[in-house]
């Protein structure tokens, strides 16, 4: 049973990170970062991996999106001067 949770996690994971590369839309990609990162928290765990789930957290949720939605508020200032 686990192994079937485990597998559609994992295709999921898949269409997130296309739907990430291939958006228009920035934003877009960012929240579909984010919901990459968030599945691959809950894959970490399942694993018993809980270090590599927090550092996942920490990084990839935390540090990368702030800095991607800050970026992206910065540029599109710039854009409109």
């Amino acid at each position: 049973m686990i192994y079937v949770i485990l597998n559609m996690l994992m295709i999921f994971l898949l269409f997130t990170a296309f739907f990430a590369v291939f958006t228009k839309n920035l934003l877009n990609s960012i929240i579909t970062l984010a919901i990459f990162s968030a599945i691959l928290i809950v894959i970490f765990v399942i694993l018993q991996a809980p270090d590599a789930a927090l550092a996942e957290a920490v990084i990839g949720a935390g540090l990368t999106l702030t800095f991607f939605v800050i970026t992206i508020n910065k540029t599109k200032d710039w854009q409109n001067e």
